[in-house]
Parts: C-alpha cells; sequence; structure tokens
C-alpha cells in the first residue's frame, strides 16, 4: 500500500468510525526494543549541541498524516536535498564521522539533521522526528529522518524525493532516537550500526 493509499484508507476507517475515538491501527510503524548505543556522531554531535539532546517527551502521539502534511514533507525532501551538496564527512571534515548541520555540503546525516530542525521549526514535537540509522542494500550505512504518523513511520532521505513508508525502502533499519528522549536511541533490530557517511 502507498503512502497516499494508506492516508484515504485511515480516512474511510474514521468515517466508518463514526467519531469513535478509538485509536487506528498504525499499518507500518517500526517495532522497536529497548536501549541501545548511541552512534557516535550523534553522540559528539550532542556533546556540540547539548540542549538539542535532551529534550524529553510526554506525549508520544503521532501526528495525523493529512494531505497537507504529505505536500509538507514531499516539499521539505525536495528543497533540502537540492540544497546540500553530497559530500563525506572526510572530504568536509578530515574524519569520519562528525554529525552537524550542513550550510551547502554535507552527508545523509547531514541531511536529516536539516530536514529535522525545518520541522521543529514549524512546531512538530521532536518525539515525531527522529534520526534513524539503517543498511542499505548494498551493505553501505545510511540515515534517514523517521517522521512518525497515524499511518505509520515515514522517512525523509536524501537518495530519493519520494516520502516513503519505512517499510518500502529496502533498507534493514538498525537503531532510531527514543520517542521520550532525543539523547538516547532504541534499537530496531539485532546488528551493529555502521558508520552512515555514506553520500550515495
Amino acid at each position: 500500500m502507498t503512502l497516499r493509499e494508506s492516508i484515504a484508507a485511515v480516512y474511510i476507517a474514521s468515517v466508518w468510525a463514526l467519531g469513535s475515538s478509538s485509536t487506528l491501527a498504525h499499518p507500518s510503524a517500526m517495532v522497536t526494543g529497548g536501549l541501545t548505543s548511541q552512534p557516535i556522531g550523534h553522540y559528539e554531535f550532542c556533546k556540540r549541541n547539548a540542549s538539542e539532546c535532551a529534550i524529553r517527551s510526554r506525549d508520544m502521539t503521532p501526528l495525523t498524516m493529512s494531505a497537507e502534511l504529505l505536500a509538507r514533507l514531499e516539499e521539505l525532501t525536495i528543497s533540502v536535498n537540492q540544497a546540500v551538496n553530497p559530500k563525506s564527512d572526510l572530504e568536509l571534515y578530515g574524519k569520519e564521522e562528525f554529525w552537524t548541520y550542513p550550510v551547502d555540503a554535507g552527508d545523509c546525516e547531514d541531511y536529516a539533521l536539516a530536514k529535522r530542525r525545518v520541522l521543529m521549526n514549524d512546531g512538530i514535537p521532536a518525539s515525531n522526528l527522529l534520526m534513524t540509522v539503517l543498511r542499505r542494500p548494498n551493505g553501505d550505512g545510511h540515515a534517514v529522518l523517521t517522521v512518525r504518523t497515524d499511518v505509520g513511520d515515514v522517512v525523509l532521505d536524501n537518495l530519493t524525493d519520494a516520502v516513503l513508508n519505512w517499510d518500502e525502502t529496502g533498507y534493514t533499519y538498525l537503531k532510531r532516537q527514543a520517542t521520550n528522549h532525543t539523547g538516547r536511541w532504541v534499537s530496531i533490530r539485532e546488528g551493529d550500526a555502521p558508520l552512515v557517511g555514506s553520500v550515495h
């Protein structure tokens, strides 16, 4: 089911519910495990940006997906992907991992951080904007921004301008930020997170 079909399905279900306050199913939400290690790049980012990694959320309610929200996510993905030139941390900073907000160049986690900052400035809670590390089908490490919604988790990726359900990407997800604390990470599936400095 595509993301647009998911939105339509949730709308139909809400009509059938006739105003019921029961929670709708999350057909493609990631299943997370317990606390796990913080990626080294994020740990060092937090040392430089302590306030960003100390946000504690009490309300864990996912965003309500709508045509307007989807359009905003698509617009943001395209604008950031076009504004930032892909370059590795090694090229830019002389080290394998350096998570930061990009100025005009960066690698995957920098794109994700930029999108996260814009959406937080738009008023979206940190609990719904989660940095996430994974493996691409070729085995390379990668990072995306996961956006939690009531039709499931979607990802904003620098490798595509499309906003996709997380389980439509072909990626192997490893860990992501905890919903209740921006400085903590939880597992998605077993495995050690690789370096995520891939620019492709």
